[in-house]
C-alpha cells in the first residue's frame, strides 16, 4: 500500500491519508479482511506523528471502512455495497458540477454536454 503525502496541499495529512485508504478500498485495492499498516509503522515510514496516523485510522473506522482488532491491528471491514455506491456518486455528482460551471462559462449548453460525453464513451 503506498501512501503519498503532499506538504503543498492545502489538505491536512490526516486527512490525505484517510481519503487514500478509502479509496483503496472503495475501487477494490483493500478487500475485506486484508490488513493496514500498524499505525506506528505507516507513522515511520510517512515520517510523521503517530497521533496524526491514528487520527485517519480512527475516522476510517467511524465511518465504517475498517474495524479495529485489540492487539491485532485495523483490518477492512466488510463493504456495504449501498455505501460505495453512495461515495461514487458524491464524487461524480461534485465532477458535474465544475462541468457545469465550466461549460456556463463558455457558453456550452447541456445538450452539447451530453454530446461530448457520448463521444466519450464510444472513444473508450
Amino acid at each position: 500500500m503506498e501512501i503519498i503525502i503532499r506538504n503543498s496541499s492545502s489538505q491536512p495529512i490526516y486527512e490525505q491519508i484517510y481519503t487514500q485508504i478509502k479509496d483503496l478500498i472503495l475501487n477494490g485495492t483493500l478487500a475485506e479482511g486484508d490488513a493496514l499498516p500498524s499505525i506506528r509503522g505507516l507513522a515511520k515510514d510517512l515520517r510523521i506523528s503517530v497521533i496524526t496516523t491514528k487520527r485517519a485510522y480512527d475516522e476510517l473506522e467511524r465511518e465504517g471502512f475498517v474495524n479495529t482488532v485489540a492487539g491485532k491491528g485495523c483490518f477492512v471491514a466488510g463493504t456495504n455495497r449501498e455505501l460505495i455506491q453512495e461515495e461514487n456518486l458524491k464524487k461524480i455528482e461534485a465532477h458535474m458540477q465544475v462541468i457545469s460551471q465550466l461549460a456556463k462559462g463558455c457558453g456550452i449548453t447541456n445538450e452539447d454536454l451530453i454530446e461530448m460525453f457520448r463521444i466519450l464513451e464510444v472513444e473508450e
